[in-house]
């Protein structure tokens, strides 16, 4: 008995001895390569969305000051200038731009095209409307719902916010 159990013992840690040795790892596969696909053309801009108060607000906000001569608001810097000419009684509605075509001024109540001049001065092109502090088109402006549209053939079109500092600029006018 005594030569079977070493014999026994040998032969147990021959089978077990090869399970306990790992195998030589895999070589890496090797990464695929793909041609790169080929260049999109870039998408054409959303249009614009055919209602005016879709549009998005152009950016910029407004300011209001009193000087000598009245009152003025100011939207983006100068983009868009309401100004009161107390003298005068007058209220200039202008921006930039050099056409002679009309202002379509558009609010949530109203749609109106209103003639322009030439304007500026400082060495700005600009182009002005001119209205009385009654006009109901002012009103109009003051109290749109959000926002209000100004547009002129060969120009960006302004879309913007109906803040308080338009009412301001009128009831200085009318005094």
């Amino acid at each position: 008995m005594r030569i079977i159990f070493p014999a026994a013992v040998i032969a147990g840690l021959l089978v077990t001895v090869p399970s306990c040795v790992s195998p030589p790892p895999e070589p890496p596969r090797p990464v695929p390569t793909f041609a790169p696909p080929p260049a999109l053309p870039p998408a054409p801009p959303a249009p614009a969305a055919a209602d005016w108060r879709d549009w998005p607000v152009t950016p910029g906000t407004w300011t209001y000051a009193r000087d000598g001569r009245g009152s003025r608001a100011a939207f983006g810097g100068t983009r868009l200038v309401m100004r009161c000419d107390l003298a005068e009684r007058r209220i200039y509605l202008s921006r930039g731009g050099s056409g002679a075509a009309p202002l379509a001024v558009r609010t949530s109540s109203t749609t109106r095209a209103v003639p322009v001049r030439a304007g500026g001065g400082g060495g700005t092109s600009s182009v002005a409307a001119v209205f009385t502090p009654t006009d109901p088109l002012l009103d109009a402006m003051a109290f749109s719902r959000g926002r209000f549209a100004i547009e002129q053939a060969g120009a960006p079109t302004l879309v913007v916010p109906a803040w308080a500092e338009i009412g301001r600029v009128v009831e200085d006018c009318r005094g």
